[in-house]
């Protein structure tokens, strides 16, 4: 294999050769892509779980890219209901007008709650809903009669990601994706431990001692801070790339929601990469005994079809809007943007018709069983973790101490790139910085919501082959 050193991007792994030329693929394309010395491979075409290369290969699609294409590639519905939409209107500027997709989208997402969230709020990307569900927080306190304008400050957690803009980068605590733009990044931000069961509970510690712990931290931090400056707490209920699909356990969200009800602050849960079916229910909130003030979505919501995210608030947010100003003070260019809407609505519809959740939830415990009985018992495996079809399989040197590779060996990508390699042809996400931001390497799997039981064995065959295959080139070298 290629000796490789590893560059952390906008939250993923990305390799450089060693050896580059100028003449490289990448410097005859006109795209920046993620590295100049490192071209993508081409797909010329996707169709279920297959994306086909220009050289003919087909890749078994294991993760639909970050998480995002639930439903497949190629789904016909979808692409008729984008062409009907484009019949009506493409675009209208939504401070002026609306359009049956952004409506019909809005309205199916509010009912998924059971009516515990009133609003939605479309826009483009993960990193857009965070940058909006931030200033809806310091919105909600000025409306409040009397307002409270002293609240500005959040508290995230480490070890997490929330997006790639200065905000929403900000508010993640992944210490490798911050480190070039530190001197940028608001200082109104602070962060407490993630809740990781297999790196942060002592030996002897109970769950319930472990959320305890965790929610005096949080406490702590209020108090240091000032618990009448703070906005919001913010976490992902199952942590996605910067942990690789690490839940929360029973207990955590709700004890940490009584520490933001006792200190009036919101509770916002960013359910980006983890929401939409993609854990076993429509929301991860929905297996918590608890639900968010504020919620953020996306990748599941349109299946890669369109670039499109949301965020909802529940009837606190609304109220208080509605009492004050009535105005929510943030607008984008393609918020609600009709076709995105329309692809998003459809790709739900396809969800809701064919029970696909419940498919999520039987074939995720398919995975899990599978993946469990071939590679738990690994040298190199540390932890295999997850809900739904949303697992993560932890890598480390050594298995008892829970030690990490170093950084530079760069195992998660390696395991990544033997994956899309004849014989085994098949995508594996990886991540790093699962202990520390920086030490730590994962690789998440995470098919479509319509997989089959036939479909599954084969991911855990074609994974289990490559982890051994790679681990196995790694022991046998001097």
């Amino acid at each position: 294999m290629t000796s490789i050193v590893t560059i952390i991007d906008d939250g993923n792994i990305t390799l450089k050769p060693t050896s580059t030329s100028d003449n490289s693929e990448a410097h005859k394309s006109a795209v920046l892509h993620r590295h100049l010395h490192n071209p993508p491979k081409r797909v010329v075409s996707a169709k279920d779980n297959y994306l086909t290369l220009e050289n003919g290969r087909k890749i078994f699609d294991a993760t639909g890219g970050a998480a995002v294409a639930c439903i497949g590639h190629g789904d016909e519905s979808v692409k008729a209901a984008v062409a009907r939409q484009m019949d009506q209107v493409s675009y209208c500027h939504s401070l002026f007008f609306s359009s049956s997709g952004a409506e019909n989208l809005a309205t199916a997402l509010i009912k998924s709650t059971g009516g515990v969230m009133a609003k939605a709020f479309i826009v483009s990307s993960g990193s857009e809903a965070m940058e909006a569900a931030m200033k809806l927080a310091r919105q909600h306190f000025l409306e409040l009669s009397p307002s409270e304008p002293d609240r500005s400050r959040f508290i995230a957690r480490r070890e997490s990601y929330h997006g790639t803009t200065l905000g929403s980068l900000a508010m993640g605590g992944h210490v490798a994706r911050r480190k070039l733009f530190e001197p940028m990044l608001m200082g109104n931000i602070s962060h407490v431990s993630p809740c990781n069961a297999y790196r942060g509970t002592h030996d002897g510690e109970s769950t319930e001692e472990y959320v305890g712990r965790l929610a005096q931290e949080l406490e702590d931090e209020f108090q240091r801070v000032g618990p009448h400056t703070v906005c919001a707490f913010v976490a992902e209920p199952v942590v996605g790339a910067a942990l690789g699909c690490v839940p929360s356990v029973p207990g955590y969200l709700k004890a940490m929601k009584a520490v933001c009800d006792r200190h009036g602050a919101l509770l916002i849960l960013d359910e980006v990469m983890c929401g939409m079916g993609r854990t076993g229910t429509v929301h991860a909130w929905q297996q918590e005994d608890i639900s968010p003030d504020i919620q953020t979505l996306g990748k599941g919501l349109g299946g890669g079809y369109a670039p499109i995210a949301a965020l909802m608030m529940n009837h606190r947010i609304v109220d208080a809007l509605d009492r004050g100003t009535g105005n929510f003070m943030h607008g984008q260019t393609y918020q609600g943007h009709p076709v995105a809407c329309a692809a998003a609505f459809e790709v739900q519809n396809i969800i809701k018709s064919r029970q696909l959740v419940d498919n999520v939830a039987a074939m995720g415990k398919l995975l899990e069983e599978g993946l469990k009985a071939n590679l738990e018992n690994h040298p190199n495996v540390g932890n295999i973790r997850g809900r739904g079809l949303f697992w993560g399989v932890e890598f480390v040197q050594d298995k008892a101490t829970k030690q990490a590779f170093a950084p530079e060996m760069g195992i998660a990508m390696r395991v990544h790139e033997m994956g899309i390699q004849e014989p085994y042809n098949i995508s594996l996400y990886p991540g790093s910085g699962s202990v520390d931001g920086r030490l730590g390497d994962h690789v998440i799997l995470s098919p479509a919501y319509n997989i089959t039981e036939h479909e599954i064995g084969y991911i855990i065959s074609q994974t289990t082959k490559v982890v051994q295959e790679v681990f196995a080139g790694l022991s046998s070298k001097p």
